[in-house]
């Protein structure tokens, strides 16, 4: 992809992702251009990384040969009608946001055939990331491996129809966030009670790691594994914690989700 431009519109957290990623690979661009209309948000971000270019204009970044749109689902659609007339023909652009379907986008952007929906993870900051993607049904297969082997810089990235990537970002891109705080919660527990920080920290890595691989991996039930440690000193919160994340993440779905 050497030879490709890429333009950002939005110069926030999900645009500071993608560009550790690419840096973490040496991977090399034509260009790259960022759009916000922050000024300490480029400024920020040039600092961490010199070699992009940070632009005053969203129309200079709509003439990149791949633009991503790193903005969330409320502006997203009168950003896509002011640069309407920027992108081209042979323009891809790509969505990291849910919500806002390639119909939606499509709709403002009539010239453009190569339109693109990712959900990003947090994790590709490490290029460890889960990374589902949604193309156009036109988009030319050659020019679609050539993205996905770029996009595969990240980490996993794999193909999925559209009506899946809200359910995506729900049970992935934003699964982190609900078990890092209690992470952190119990490494500093586990200093209280006579770890080191490094030895509470790697007991929790590793348990945890060995403990997903259980879970998924070992052909054993959910009861079956949960089963074979007799001691659960928070079961008697279990059941509070289970209504918490139903009652959060299926109505944070139903916020997130395309309206027909």
């Amino acid at each position: 992809m050497k030879t490709k431009s890429l333009g950002f519109i939005g110069g926030g957290r999900v645009t500071k992702i993608f560009l550790q990623a690419f840096a973490n690979k040496h991977a090399e661009f034509k260009s790259i251009s960022v759009y916000d209309t922050n000024s300490g948000v480029l400024v920020a971000l040039k600092s961490q990384f010199p070699s992009i270019t940070t632009i005053d204009s969203a129309s200079l970044a709509a003439k990149q040969d791949i633009l991503f749109i790193a903005l969330h689902p409320p502006v997203i659609m009168e950003t896509v009608e002011k640069i309407q007339n920027d992108v081209s023909l042979n323009t891809t652009v790509i969505s990291l946001a849910p919500k806002i379907t390639i119909e939606k986008i499509r709709a403002k952007l009539n010239l453009v055939k190569m339109i693109v929906r990712v959900i990003p993870n947090a994790t590709s900051y490490i290029n460890e990331g889960y990374n589902p993607v949604c193309f156009t049904k036109e988009f030319p297969d050659s020019d679609k491996q050539l993205l996905l082997k770029m996009l595969g810089l990240l980490g996993h990235t794999f193909e999925v129809t559209e009506n899946k990537l809200e359910g995506y970002a729900i049970m992935s891109a934003m699964l982190p966030t609900y078990f890092w705080f209690q992470w952190k919660e119990l490494a500093e527990i586990g200093q209280q009670i006579g770890l080191n920080e490094n030895e509470s920290k790697d007991s929790i890595h590793e348990t945890l790691y060995a403990s997903l691989n259980l879970m998924y991996k070992s052909g054993l039930t959910a009861q079956e594994v949960m089963d074979l440690i007799p001691v659960k000193p928070i079961s008697e919160h279990e059941s509070q914690i289970a209504d918490i994340y139903k009652t959060k993440l299926i109505g944070l779905f139903e916020k997130i989700k395309p309206v027909p």
